[in-house]
């Protein structure tokens, strides 16, 4: 039995489609916090059970007889460490043989802003003793669609990443990475650091968009304390702001450029190049 939680989001449910390629549905479980957002899965015969990360006495009946659960980390820094506390603690009273765990690049060591909770939460993981693999999950190439498009629209993108580099891969590539850890054997106490397999900068990013868009789009650095103000003028929250500037440093610094190939690897084909994500998201007007 195969849990996938937070499966109505964007992760979770590519997650599920995939283990439905590989396993019967009868064997996945969609642990999800609104049970009537998955009632196509319900159709499908994946079993559909409530769990909410904030209500932990919804956790143990999700995961009654699971063998293998996927903490599809929370999305609220700050609180999701709790949160995800309390589903380690629910899959070592279910007896799981594996817990998978979508954590950050270099999440022991990295200065990423993001970083604490996800190291947090690794840490929590091994002090349980459950066996586990750690899923660190680079960028997405969907990160940058709302980028691309605005910069389609202005001629401009901006940042502060100077010619530092982005290993940035398809959301689907990385769903696929999850559901072979969960669906095959030898993955226990592994920490795959999963990235695409080209590592590309701004200025590339400019030069694809203009290359799709049919205008001309450059980039435009800016130092952090700017760019974290330009951010907060196109309608981000201060604190909010401050942090992607923060990244896009951190990009500039080396920490998102990577390349180790445990991607490609675990998904046995080359990751989806991060053209090819622009070009249907810029088509489809998304």
């Amino acid at each position: 039995m195969i849990v996938v939680t937070g499966a109505t989001g964007h992760l979770g449910r590519l997650v599920v489609e995939e283990l439905a390629g590989r396993v019967p549905a009868s064997l996945i479980v969609a642990a999800v916090r609104s049970p009537e957002k998955a009632a196509d899965l319900a159709e499908r015969g994946i079993q559909v059970r409530e769990a909410d990360y904030d209500r932990p006495a919804t956790l143990g009946p999700a995961f009654e007889g699971a063998t293998r659960v996927l903490l599809v980390s929370g999305t609220e820094p700050g609180r999701r460490v709790d949160q995800h506390k309390a589903v380690v603690d629910a899959a070592q009273a279910a007896g799981a043989e594996l817990l998978a765990y979508t954590s950050i690049p270099r999440a022991d060591t990295t200065p990423l802003g993001l970083a604490p909770d996800h190291k947090a939460t690794e840490e929590y993981i091994r002090a349980s003793g459950l066996p586990f693999a750690f899923l660190r999950n680079g960028w997405y190439h969907e990160n940058y669609i709302a980028t691309a498009r605005q910069g389609a629209q202005s001629g401009v993108i901006l940042g502060s990443a100077r010619d530092g580099r982005v290993a940035s891969a398809a959301r689907a590539d990385f769903a696929a990475a999850a559901a072979a850890v969960l669906a095959t054997e030898g993955h226990r106490d592994a920490v795959y650091e999963l990235t695409g397999d080209v590592a590309w900068s701004m200025p590339e990013l400019a030069a694809v968009v203009s290359e799709l868009s049919g205008t001309p789009v450059e980039y435009r650095d800016l130092p952090v304390a700017e760019y974290a103000k330009a951010l907060e003028a196109n309608g981000l929250p201060e604190p909010v702001a401050a942090l992607f500037a923060q990244v896009d440093a951190d990009i500039a610094d080396g920490w998102l450029g990577e390349t180790p190939g445990d991607l490609a690897r675990l998904i046995g084909r080359p990751t989806t190049p991060l053209r090819d994500t622009l070009a249907e998201a810029l088509k489809n007007g998304e």
